[in-house]
């Protein structure tokens, strides 16, 4: 198929990469022309801006947008609307807020143009290990849009078969998976950010507790003094903890065992809130997320062992950099 990309960055530019390896003939636009360029030379199909990106797309158009949430995203939505025409397609893949999902696609539907919310699970490492994807909208776009799913998701891979699955939806089990109406893939997304965090907060909490526990307060007789860059290690083989998340907290430990690397000062992308939100508008208890959330918010006036590792962690899948802002 060919797509347009709008978002050239961490993830948007391996997309693309991903798309054309699979076949799939790309159209992109990045505000910073140095990511056209270096896409163009790769066998993108340049574009000086979003006009000229719509132009040059057949009809229907497909366009994929992977910006930050917020204003940019907002705007994006808005030009393409006024570009674009009925039967085209817009999918937002970046960490927007799904009630401006749910809003703006009613906004599309207007002009008979489909909106389509894929929350988008990969980080950095997704253009070998593909995209995890929770799809939302109109079933008849999602099903045009299968072969670019296809490509973006990881497929079976070598995960043992579920049993009890043989008559649900196979895309599932390749990694991609239509959610329902605008708004719902988005919202999966949101909640999987949220687990997300309790998780890492599990990690760094532990491991903390073991690197401490050599410190000349603890009592003789628990006085160990832990190497938990081997821990993690260990705990990555058959351990009932094992995971993807305690894989990058292993490769972050081999290469810097004190995490000097790292401050401790902890974003959030802003998911996190969402989710809190959302389990008080359901009256849902969230202690775990709540209080992995508002650690976050903690970090950024202490400096403690298990900070650095959520930073490490941060790091690991999604490149993401500590602003020089909160270094302490």
């Amino acid at each position: 198929m060919q797509i347009g990309m709008v978002g050239l960055g961490r993830m948007g530019g391996n997309m693309v990469r991903r798309l054309m390896h699979k076949g799939h003939e790309c159209v992109v636009y990045d505000h910073a022309s140095a990511a056209v360029e270096a896409l163009g030379k790769e066998g993108g199909k340049p574009s000086l801006d979003l006009k000229d990106l719509v132009g040059k797309l057949a009809k229907p158009r497909v366009v994929w947008i992977m910006l930050p949430a917020g204003q940019i995203t907002e705007a994006t939505v808005t030009d393409l609307l006024g570009m674009l025409e009925p039967g085209d397609i817009i999918i937002d893949g970046g960490n927007a807020f799904y009630k401006d999902d749910v809003r703006r696609g009613k906004a599309a539907a207007e002009k008979g143009i489909h909106y389509v919310d894929a929350g988008t699970s990969g980080g950095v490492w997704g253009i070998d290990r593909g995209y995890c994807l929770m799809i939302g909208g109109d079933k008849a776009a999602i099903d045009q849009l299968d072969p670019i799913f296809d490509a973006l998701a990881p497929g079976a891979g070598s995960i043992d078969k579920t049993k009890g699955r043989e008559d649900r939806d196979p895309r599932v089990e390749r990694g991609y998976m239509h959610c329902g109406p605008g708004g719902s893939g988005r919202f999966a997304k949101m909640i999987h950010n949220g687990i997300e965090y309790g998780l890492m907060q599990a990690y760094a909490e532990g491991l903390e507790i073991l690197a401490e526990a050599g410190k000349e307060a603890v009592p003789e007789q628990a006085g160990f003094k832990f190497d938990i860059a081997d821990i993690s290690e260990v705990w990555r083989r058959g351990s009932v903890v094992s995971s993807w998340l305690l894989d990058l907290t292993a490769f972050a430990l081999a290469q810097d065992p004190d995490l000097k690397s790292y401050s401790g000062f902890v974003e959030d992308s802003g998911e996190g809130r969402w989710t809190i939100m959302a389990a008080l508008e359901e009256a849902v208890p969230a202690d775990v997320l709540s209080a992995a959330l508002y650690t976050r918010f903690r970090s950024r006036q202490t400096d403690r062992v298990s900070d650095k590792l959520l930073s490490a962690m941060r790091k690991g899948f999604g490149g993401h950099v500590e602003p020089k802002s909160g270094a302490k």
